[in-house]
């Protein structure tokens, strides 16, 4: 455990911070551009980043496509409860408290010591009705009241992987179950050539989901190159259009896929049952670089 120290200067130069959590090696970097925004890594690999000042600001690309979503989910504005598996810096809990005032929200972050230097050098606002979990994601979702929630998000990954035991049928089985009529459930997938992971999750949440869509760079679409891809998935009609338009004018812009064009690149593949399901796979070194 230990300190770094950040080579800019002036009086607004701060530290950054390297410690041990769960995880690994926590390092939270601060932002040059940002007065009080952070960049959290574990063990090299960026997790999230916060600014303090401005929680609606979204800084990686595919939160601000969580934060796409987050937006449609339900009227401007309109109070959400909602269910984040994984919390790393609690970046989209904080969008949700910021941009839908009186927000109930759970984030279920299995790493404690991750949630108390998070807790401690990143803290959340006291008004925000946010409570944070240290359990696993899927014992977490166990206990969320059936119908409660209007939006649940999973976030996860271990070691730069999704555990194999939050890609399954039998997973997003627990999803439905804690999502009211009109909820939507979203997921940041990570994959490459030949993109076997991410065409067994679209087929897994189209065998338990009425409308599913997924929004990626064309480039990981394509199978060009490791990288994101946000998943969305609900029982009544998404907002596509509204989606593919915010997507679009990202300062990197995306794609989204949906319908037949989504199934034809879904390719034939299977749901993923628990049974057989595996974790994502590892990111080339080449990605944190």
């Amino acid at each position: 455990m230990g300190r770094a120290r950040n080579s800019r200067r002036g009086p607004a130069a701060v530290d950054a911070v390297a410690e041990s959590v769960d995880g690994g090696l926590a390092q939270l970097i601060p932002d040059p551009d940002r007065g009080r925004a952070w960049t959290l890594l574990i063990d090299g690999a960026p997790q999230s980043h916060v600014d303090l000042d401005d929680p609606a600001h979204l800084s990686f690309e595919y939160q601000r496509r969580l934060g796409h979503v987050v937006d449609l989910a339900g009227p401007p504005g309109k109070p959400l409860r909602a269910v984040h598996l994984g919390g790393g810096a609690c970046t989209l809990a904080r969008y949700v408290a910021a941009t839908r005032p009186r927000s109930t929200q759970q984030v279920v972050e299995r790493d404690a010591r991750l949630v108390e230097l998070v807790r401690r050098r990143l803290p959340l606002d006291p008004a925000a009705r946010i409570r944070v979990r240290s359990t696993d994601a899927r014992t977490g979702l166990a206990k969320v009241p059936d119908g409660w929630a209007d939006l649940i998000v999973t976030d996860v990954f271990s070691g730069a992987r999704t555990p194999a035991h939050l890609t399954s049928t039998e997973f997003l089985d627990e999803v439905r179950r804690a999502l009211g009529p009109t909820g939507v459930y979203a997921a940041n997938l990570a994959d490459g050539p030949p993109l076997a992971h991410l065409r067994g999750q679209i087929a897994t949440a189209a065998a338990r989901f009425a409308e599913v869509a997924l929004v990626a760079d064309p480039a990981v679409l394509r199978g060009k190159r490791f990288g994101n891809a946000v998943l969305v998935a609900a029982d009544r009609p998404l907002p596509v259009a509204e989606l593919t338009r915010r997507t679009a004018s990202d300062p990197h812009p995306g794609r989204v896929e949906h319908g037949k064009p989504l199934t034809d690149f879904t390719g034939g593949a299977t749901p993923v049952t628990d049974a057989a399901a595996t974790a994502s796979p590892p990111p080339p070194p080449s990605v944190f670089r």
